[in-house]
């Protein structure tokens, strides 16, 4: 059972953002971690792998996961196979990514802290969008990650990238704080992938100091879900209006 601070936690989440908070118990993802596999097919992951190497010239479209099957030696694209379309490349970029978090970063320096690992894992995920060359268009994929019948789904993928995170960074508790824990750092990483889609500085070092104010913003007043989600809701509006702009359906 959840403690009461959980339960506050849960109540003072914004309501689209709960289900990311009452998903499978901590202990259960404990126990599961060393069997995770990527739940794709060869045709698919031959496919969308293709296909994101052609996101960079025409986004997360289905004209790069017709290029991506073409160059696979698929002449077509079953529906049947891709049935949301590009929110399936959307997803595989993003699930690829959680499972590859992993293999980027290592911490043989067993005195760093785990706020100090937390840093440096979300910096590392976010720098993988840049090496994937997804950056530029990431704005699309959150478009499309922000229709109605893709959000459950968008929130499941969060919460696990934030239980990975907190799993690599050696923390293995499973009491109530880990409500807490899972929603400061979905807040904080969904809002600091958003800023990464604006920033034009080098190496995004801008994004790493944005990164470090809600950090210090959540060790410091433990208000990080609230107020970043409140800048995230901002940006998205002011995302959904940009990608209408352009004459995205959304």
């Amino acid at each position: 059972m959840a403690s009461p601070a959980a339960l506050r936690t849960v109540i003072r989440t914004p309501a689209a953002l709960r289900p990311l908070l009452l998903c499978a118990p901590r202990a259960a993802y404990h126990e599961q971690h060393n069997d995770q596999a990527t739940p794709y097919g060869d045709a698919e992951r031959t496919i969308l792998s293709h296909a994101l190497g052609h996101v960079s010239a025409y986004g997360f479209t289905q004209e790069a996961i017709t290029l991506g099957a073409k160059d696979a030696g698929y002449l077509d694209v079953s529906r049947n196979l891709f049935p949301k379309g590009t929110f399936d490349l959307v997803m595989y970029h993003l699930v690829t990514q959680r499972l590859g978090l992993k293999d980027r970063i290592q911490f043989p320096d067993e005195t760093m802290g785990v706020g100090r690992k937390v840093r440096s894992l979300v910096i590392e995920r976010l720098r993988a969008n840049a090496d994937a060359g997804v950056v530029p268009k990431w704005q699309e994929a959150l478009g499309v990650m922000s229709l109605a019948e893709n959000i459950p789904a968008s929130l499941r993928e969060l919460g696990l990238l934030s239980d990975e995170m907190w799993y690599l960074a050696g923390d293995t508790s499973v009491d109530g704080s880990w409500y807490t824990k899972r929603a400061s750092l979905s807040g904080i990483y969904a809002a600091t992938e958003v800023f990464q889609t604006t920033d034009q500085s080098t190496e995004f070092k801008d994004t790493e100091q944005f990164l470090d104010r809600r950090l210090e913003e959540l060790r410091v007043t433990g208000s990080a879900v609230g107020n970043t989600m409140q800048w995230m809701g901002f940006q998205g509006g002011a995302l959904m209006n940009m990608l209408r702009s352009k004459g995205v359906r959304i």
